[in-house]
């Protein structure tokens, strides 16, 4: 599995999006993302309590904790590496979270639009 290059949407290195809760698709606090990133897991995003709400409401519970995976839940104010296709939705729906543009991925421009991304820079 090799990571694409750590680059982020303003074309300079990716900074970390965070460490506490650990996430990112390798867990190494980067929303760093290869081929086998099936859901393109490159913008890193603040979580807000409409947001958490409606990912729970379309089948991905990111609040509840799951030891078994050793996963906190997350709540609002935390950072996290969301799947590129979740936030356009979210942003489609009128509830996107603010994003981190320095720590979001350059691979999330394949799926969210620069200006979408801008409209919701933290």
């Amino acid at each position: 599995m090799e990571m694409d290059e750590k680059y982020n949407v303003l074309g300079k290195a990716l900074e970390p999006c965070s460490t506490d809760p650990l996430t990112g698709f390798f867990r190494d606090g980067h929303c760093n993302t290869c081929a086998e990133d099936a859901g393109s897991h490159t913008v890193c995003a603040v979580m807000t309590a409409e947001f958490l709400a409606y990912s729970k409401y379309v089948g991905n519970d990111l609040s509840s904790p799951r030891p078994e995976f050793g996963f906190a839940g997350l709540k609002p104010g935390d950072s996290w590496c969301l799947c590129a296709g979740r936030f356009l939705q979210a942003h489609d729906e009128g509830c996107a979270p603010r994003v981190h543009l320095a720590a979001t991925h350059r691979r999330a421009l394949e799926i969210v639009p620069l200006q979408v991304l801008e409209a919701h820079s933290a």
